[in-house]
This record gives C-alpha cells, sequence and structure tokens, in this order.
C-alpha cells in the first residue's frame, strides 16, 4: 500500500487565529483522520524565521496529512463527501478564500541520513 500525503496550506479568518486553531487541534484532525486511510496528521504553523515584513506570505498554517491507500482517490472522495455532506464540519473560523490543497504521491523511497 502506498503512501501519500495530503497538504493543507490555510489561514485564519481576520482575528479568529485562537478559535481556528482549537477547532483544528481539537475537532478537524480528529474529523478527517476517521476517514478510511488517513493515517496520521500533524499542524505547523509559519516559522517566524519566515516572517519578511516586505514579503506578506499567503499561508500561515500548514497540515500534512499521511493517507495509506492504493487508490489515492478513494480516501480523497470520502474526505470531500464528509465535507460536502456536513459530517465534517468545517469552522467559520477558517479563512476558505485562503485556503489549498495538494495531493502527493511518491516517486522514491524515503532517505534518511
Amino acid at each position: 500500500m502506498t503512501r501519500h500525503v495530503l497538504v493543507v496550506l490555510s489561514n485564519a479568518a481576520e482575528g479568529r487565529a485562537d478559535e481556528f486553531n482549537d477547532w483544528y487541534d481539537h475537532q478537524h484532525l480528529r474529523d478527517v483522520l476517521a476517514v478510511d486511510g488517513f493515517v496520521a496528521a500533524q499542524r505547523f504553523r509559519l516559522s517566524n524565521a519566515q516572517l519578511r515584513p516586505d514579503e506578506p506570505m499567503p499561508y500561515r498554517y500548514l497540515a500534512v496529512y499521511e493517507i495509506e491507500a492504493d487508490d489515492l482517490n478513494e480516501p480523497l472522495q470520502a474526505l470531500i463527501s464528509g465535507i460536502t455532506s456536513g459530517a465534517i464540519p468545517l469552522s467559520e473560523s477558517l479563512d476558505l478564500q485562503r485556503l489549498s490543497t495538494y495531493a502527493f504521491t511518491p516517486i522514491t523511497e524515503r532517505v534518511t541520513a
């Protein structure tokens, strides 16, 4: 079985970062991991080392989901169905206008030092 990754770049709605992070950490991660094929998740925030006043960054947050599946479309479609049906609720604290998702399939074995 292949381990894929789903990368989600996101932002909180203006003035709602605390609510956004609470929802994401305590509800959304669990909701997504309940979808068949999703096996792990981790969230990140943009590092202070990356912040530059002369170059605003389009996203503050990153979530990386690991998916184990022979056919990546199956868990992705299950996730989309859960969101559109309301079984996986989205918070109003999520800025849907500034949200990007990308699914990746490995092309090499994992290399370590």
